[in-house]
């Protein structure tokens, strides 16, 4: 076994890859760039060397350097993780070369199955089922229309390089193929440095299974089960789960045995993903099945693997590493289980789930419970969630006996993670976990787009009950400042429960939600309270815990944890029962200052860099014409005309960097 390793990695998998190192003895040096200097993946490894600026391509992309810090630090093997250079074949070879273990398949490997097209032909060698499609090297754009025209609508454009979603168009007409592949060529050239694309059919319901193989050098391969992932948004997963629901055994078996055949056909070795598509009945039953690609690293989603096969996969990666046969063979390997990950990001489902950044100011989640729950996570409160990464917070798995016990227990866990400081997809988690078609694993990777209204819902309908933990949170806070002004609270002068001699205390309270004003009355009378909202009133009293609120109104009981924002007193949030709610109390003795900005100005929705700027001063543009495109997270983001107008002024040129608010634009309605 290895006495020390680089990880060539950030945040979640840094640490967990640590983790398991830690627990084997093994010592771990991390990397970390400008933007990582204080990060949790630094402080939970032995060493930490800087390696260059915040943006990946100094820092974390700099092969070369890493293997020169490797080599300084005495490192015997370097672990890439996910994302980075974890499939870059040049970088595995130069570790090669330099002498360090490459923790993962060889170069020859990541080679044959790193384009998409190479390996789609590599796999319609070894009859493996493929999606009818180009995969060849003829990029002229023409040519491709073509043979989309061929295939027949919809097709998928995919990066031949790409994953993780990026670099991928669907098109519905040939009207719109030359747009998209321009703009599928650009984002394939930014992530991926090739922008080489393919064509496929795009199949109608969609269903996205997985299966997890592993290799050794002495010619064994197993496959660990398989993994549902259909549940996606921009082609990112969001959801996964373990194994695959409402898939035949006999189609398990023969996915299971086309995953060896493909590891087996490249010499594979280490830890590796093969991903089919299937399409789906009316009920979710996965039908035929396609090749679509095989991820060479460990996935994002292997801790569900983990989690029903009671394995660690990041050991076995290390002892496959050091030369040793696989730990188990085929028919030792057994399920145990349901397991589900959440992947709970900083991004805002309600709009377009652009990304958030911002400083985590709370981050209350579930304990940890030994093969029931388990949190991986590359951060921690006061950590700032920044621009020049992927936005993941955390990733949440569960396990249960049976998919039921394991979807309950997901919504329970999801429920009780409370994050504030940016805006995060908790909330619209929750809602995926009860939605009917997911309930009854009636999944597609469409499920999200099919269920938008009632997924994306803001949870705007303000209940009495709400009002009232916020009453609770506001006279608790005026009891605590009581208290801190040191007044004497066994006098009943000094007592602030509104007690009056002959008649009851009324008092008005306002808070504003999304802009929105809602008003209830409190009323004191002989140590009887009330709560008026509209025509709703009821009996009121309430105990405070930290930030748990216990509550009763007209004796029925009820729970919410509120937390005031540290740097806005007067702002709370509200979670309950998977929901949150931000509101501001509205205090008469504030003066707002705030105005509304002119509807002919357009501002960033997120940071990120100006790539394209399609109008000039001037130009007449109509409502949804394209003004320009802005790039985050390795994602563009189109910024379009909400009225006919004219542009009147242009603040940012291309190859610029905006911050989330910034005026971009400036136009005049044509009515103007």
């Amino acid at each position: 076994m290895f006495n020390k390793i680089l990880i060539a990695n950030r945040g979640e998998i840094a640490c967990r890859v640590a983790r398991t190192c830690r627990r084997l003895g093994i010592k771990t040096v991390a990397i970390y760039s400008d933007a990582d200097l204080d990060a949790l993946h630094v402080q939970s490894c032995d060493e930490a060397v800087h390696v260059g600026g915040s943006a990946p391509k100094d820092s974390y992309l700099l092969g070369d350097k890493i293997i020169q810090l490797a080599l300084a630090s005495g490192a015997q093997a370097i672990h890439p993780g996910y994302g980075f250079l974890s499939e870059n074949a040049d970088f595995a070879l130069a570790c090669e070369k330099a002498g360090l273990v490459f923790i993962g398949p060889p170069a020859s490997a990541i080679y044959a199955m790193g384009s998409k097209s190479a390996a789609k032909t590599l796999m319609e060698s070894a009859d493996v089922p493929l999606v009818p499609g180009y995969h060849g090297d003829n990029q002229d754009p023409a040519f491709l229309h073509a043979q989309a025209d061929n295939i027949g609508y919809p097709v998928l454009l995919k990066a031949s390089a790409g994953g993780g979603g990026k670099g991928m168009r669907i098109i519905d007409s040939s009207a719109g193929f030359i747009a998209a592949l321009e703009s599928c060529k650009r984002e394939a050239l930014s992530s991926f440095g090739d922008e080489k694309v393919l064509v496929e059919k795009y199949l109608s319901r969609p269903r996205h299974i997985e299966i997890q193989v592993f290799a050794d050098r002495h010619g064994n391969c197993v496959y660990l089960f398989d993994r549902d992932c259909s549940v996606q948004r921009r082609h990112q997963k969001v959801l996964e789960e373990a194994p695959a629901p409402r898939v035949s055994p006999e189609i398990k078996r023969a996915m299971g045995q086309a995953a060896v055949n493909a590891a087996k056909k490249v010499g594979y070795e280490g830890a590796g993903t093969v991903e089919f598509i299937a399409e789906a009945d009316s009920e979710g039953n996965a039908g035929q099945f396609f090749f679509m690609e095989m991820n060479t690293r460990l996935q994002v989603e292997h801790p569900v693997t983990e989690m029903i096969t009671g394995q660690d996969l990041v050991e076995w990666q290390l002892r496959v590493a050091t030369g040793e046969p696989l730990p188990l063979l085929q028919d030792q390997l057994r399920i145990h289980g349901h397991a589900l990950e959440a992947r709970i990001y900083a991004e805002n489902p309600e709009n377009n789930f652009l990304p958030s950044t911002g400083t985590l100011f709370a981050m209350d989640m579930p304990a940890e419970q030994a093969g029931s729950i388990r949190i991986d996570t590359g951060v921690r409160i006061g950590d700032v969630i920044s621009p020049f990464y992927d936005p993941m917070i955390a990733k949440l798995i569960v396990w249960g006996p049976e998919r039921k016990t394991a979807v309950s227990k997901m919504r329970s866990a999801l429920d009780d993670t409370h994050i504030i400081g940016l805006s995060t997809n908790v909330a619209f988690l929750g809602r995926l976990l009860r939605c009917e078609a997911f309930v009854k694993a009636n999944l597609d990777t469409g499920l999200i787009a099919k269920n938008e209204k009632t997924l994306l819902n803001k949870d705007v309908k303000v209940e009495l009950v709400d009002l009232a933990f916020l009453l609770a949170q506001r006279l608790s806070l005026d009891e605590e400042g009581a208290q801190f002004a040191g007044r004497e609270s066994n006098s009943p002068w000094q007592r602030q429960d509104a007690w009056r001699m002959n008649k009851p205390c009324v008092r008005t309270f306002s808070f504003i939600l999304d802009g929105e004003a809602e008003t209830c009355s409190f009323q004191y009378c002989y140590e009887k309270q009330t709560i008026e909202h509209g025509d709703q009133h009821a009996k009121f009293s309430f105990h405070k815990h930290g930030g748990l609120i216990q509550l009763t109104l007209d004796g029925v009981r009820a729970t919410a944890r509120i937390n005031a924002h540290p740097n806005y007193p007067n702002t709370f949030h509200l979670f309950r029962h998977g929901k949150h709610q931000v509101w501001h109390y509205h205090d008469p003795l504030e003066i707002n200052y705030a105005q509304e900005a002119s509807s002919g100005k357009l501002t960033a929705p997120m940071p990120g860099k100006v790539i394209a700027v399609h109008v000039k001063p001037g130009m007449q543009v109509k409502v949804g014409d394209p003004l320009l495109v802005v790039e985050a997270m390795k994602m563009e983001h189109t910024i379009t005309a909400p009225f006919d107008g004219e542009v009147f002024e242009i603040n940012y040129a291309q190859g610029e960097q905006v911050s989330e608010g910034d005026q971009l634009i400036i136009f005049k309605s044509a009515e103007s």
